[in-house]
């Protein structure tokens, strides 16, 4: 068995420590794009509130405020559409960049597990070829297993970007749809 230097158990722990320096970067940024994509639908909700509420006032019939509230349909819609587009885009910005790390991580694990493997190797004795074979094998599977999951992972994350993509494309024409039809009956 290979035994750890305090320098290489320093060099870990300085590694885990830059790893999760980065990680938490990367999660204060992500809260920060939430904070300001909040903040300016929170100020295009209030000017527009004013703005509504102006129009509402200078209603003089039943039809008036009827076709005033058929015109704000399709345009709410839209902007539900492109905040539930930029909330995905955050948390999707986010994943890439812990997948990133996690895989740079499993990277270089790797390598230093074969690292060990093949100093172990080295060092086996004599008759020990069976189980070092084994512990290649049982390596190499895991590899695999790895590389599986983050290809079904990947393409699962694909299937749910494009679903949600024909999803908003769905209600904002429907809600344009309705707010055509509104219009037209009100005229």
């Amino acid at each position: 068995m290979m035994n750890l230097t305090p320098e290489q158990i320093a060099a870990a722990q300085k590694a885990n420590l830059e790893t999760l320096a980065g990680l938490t970067n990367q999660a204060l940024k992500s809260v920060e794009k939430l904070v300001e994509l909040n903040m300016q639908i929170a100020k295009n909700s209030l000017s527009e509130s004013m703005s509504n509420a102006k129009k509402a006032l200078e209603v003089r019939d039943v039809q008036q405020l009827i076709t005033q509230q058929a015109e704000m349909i399709q345009p709410m819609a839209e902007r539900m559409m492109n905040y539930g587009r930029d909330l995905y885009e955050i948390a999707q910005d986010s994943s890439h960049a812990f997948t990133k790390t996690a895989e740079a991580e499993f990277a270089a694990n790797q390598k230093k597990l074969q690292s060990m493997v093949d100093e172990w190797t080295k060092n086996a004795p004599a008759g020990s070829d069976a189980a070092v074979q084994m512990m290649k094998q049982a390596i190499a599977a895991a590899n695999n297993s790895y590389e599986t999951s983050q290809k079904a992972i990947k393409h699962a994350m694909e299937v749910a970007q494009a679903n949600m993509q024909n999803a908003a494309d769905t209600v904002t024409k429907a809600a344009s749809k309705a707010a055509k039809a509104s219009k037209k009956s009100s005229e």
